[in-house]
């Protein structure tokens, strides 16, 4: 295939679990801010929630829609602990820089599609010197939450790839079953989830470093 006529391909990034390890800054940030408005929280509930926006989150912890003054109080309250909480101590996944680096020189366009609030994300990235390897960052936060694939297709569009062309690299399976809906495929890291749960994926692998180069073929 001539240069002319190449596939350009694209990589599309969750965040938290799989460009860095933060789900238990983000369960302590949550029951911080749960608790201080009586509502018990644990790491079963958390492990039903991770990966969906806050929304979801509690939209499933209270059984129904919150009150717009009661999810602006609950969740502006953990995103303020959540970076507060984060600096100074995060860095990226093992295999991270490598394959970031790596997709970088053969071409591919790299996009980060979170779940998480912009301003989250934007910490994080600045944390970790990740930016100048992302041709497009884009939150969910004001999207449908995962598994609706919002966030993915959004991605690809400001990457201007179609989404046959774009592979997605997640962590929980809100985000799997998003990357299929999507038209995406999906490679899985067992960093929040058990192998079993991530079995949809099209790969799954306990570390980003266990991957070879033919994974990212699109």
């Amino acid at each position: 295939m001539d240069k002319e006529n190449k596939v350009i391909c694209g990589v599309l990034w969750d965040m938290d679990g799989v460009l860095v390890d933060t789900g238990e800054i983000h369960f302590q940030s949550w029951k911080l801010a749960l608790t201080e408005v009586g509502m018990p929280f644990d790491r079963k509930k958390f492990q039903k929630v991770f990966g969906m926006n806050n929304t979801r989150i509690l939209t499933i912890l209270l059984g129904h829609a919150p009150e717009p003054s009661f999810f602006s109080k609950v969740s502006d309250h953990k995103e303020s602990l959540f970076r507060q909480m984060i600096r100074g101590i995060v860095q990226p996944m093992p295999g991270v820089r490598d394959w970031l680096e790596r997709l970088q020189a053969m071409g591919y366009r790299q996009a980060i599609a979170s779940s998480a609030p912009m301003a989250n994300i934007d910490a994080l990235v600045d944390e970790m010197a990740t930016r100048p390897f992302f041709s497009a960052i884009v939150s969910a936060y004001d999207l449908p939450s995962k598994p609706d694939p919002a966030v993915f297709l959004e991605a690809a569009r400001q990457l201007d790839l179609s989404p046959k062309n774009c592979i997605v690299i997640e962590d929980a399976v809100p985000g799997v079953i998003a990357a299929h809906r999507a038209g995406m495929r999906c490679i899985a890291v067992t960093a929040t989830y058990p192998r079993q749960d991530l079995a949809e994926a099209d790969l799954v692998v306990d570390s980003l470093i266990e991957l070879e180069a033919e994974n990212f073929k699109c």
